[in-house]
Formats: C-alpha cells, structure tokens, sequence
C-alpha cells in the first residue's frame, strides 16, 4: 500500500486533476465509508458497510451502545481487517450523541492511531 491515494470523497484539486491524499487520510477515508454505508447502499455489493447513520433514529443508550460496538467490529474485521487490526474498540452513550473511540494499527507499516467518530445526528 503505497501513496498517494485518490482522496474520498472523489474531488478535483485546484489543478483539475484527482484530488490525492496520503496514507493517514486514506485509511481514515476507508473506515468512514465502512462505518458510514447501510447495508443495501451500494449496488454491486449490497452488504457492505456498518449502517451507523441508521442509528440517529434510535433511542441513545448503554444497551444501543454495546449493539453497535459488535457491528462496528464486525464490519471493519469483514471489510478492513487486510488494512488495519483493531487494537481497541469501544463505543459510549455521551449525552445525545453515540461516540465511537477506535484504536487501530495499520498492517502495512504498524502506524498506531486513535480515533473518535461522534455518530452524525441530532437528538434521539
């Protein structure tokens, strides 16, 4: 794996060629669209993704929580786990909003990352 990638979502840079990204921003780009994409989203393969945004019409809780927790696992070692090794992986109720606090190390070079994605959407 080796850069630079073509930047996600799909743009044109000021020069009006592909926008390109390196390989933090590209893992990164990769992850969102597995957590982000519903089941059912993408034509040629109608299982991809995780489904997260599905979850803003969901009454927030510990139990929402630890459901969510096994389907991000799962979707990122189904999709991903040729890219990444989830090292650690936990996703709480803060307030509204579900938060997902990922700790990753990318396979190709052994670059640890931490990561938190606040689950897009407004009170539930």
């Amino acid at each position: 794996m080796t850069g630079p990638f073509v930047d996600y979502p799909f743009t044109i840079d000021g020069t009006g060629r592909l926008a390109r990204t390196e390989i933090d921003d590209h893992v990164r780009d990769m992850i969102d669209q597995v957590l982000f994409t519903s089941p059912g989203e993408r034509v040629n393969r109608p299982d991809f993704g995780c489904g997260l945004l599905e979850l803003v019409f969901e009454p927030n809780s510990e139990l929402l929580a630890a459901a969510t927790e096994l389907r991000v696992r799962g979707a990122l070692q189904r999709w991903l786990s040729d890219v990444i090794d989830v090292e650690a992986l936990s996703v709480h109720a803060d307030g509204e909003r579900l938060v997902v606090d990922l700790v990753y190390v990318r396979l190709v070079d052994g670059a640890r990352t931490e990561l938190r994605l606040p689950v897009p959407g407004g009170t539930r």
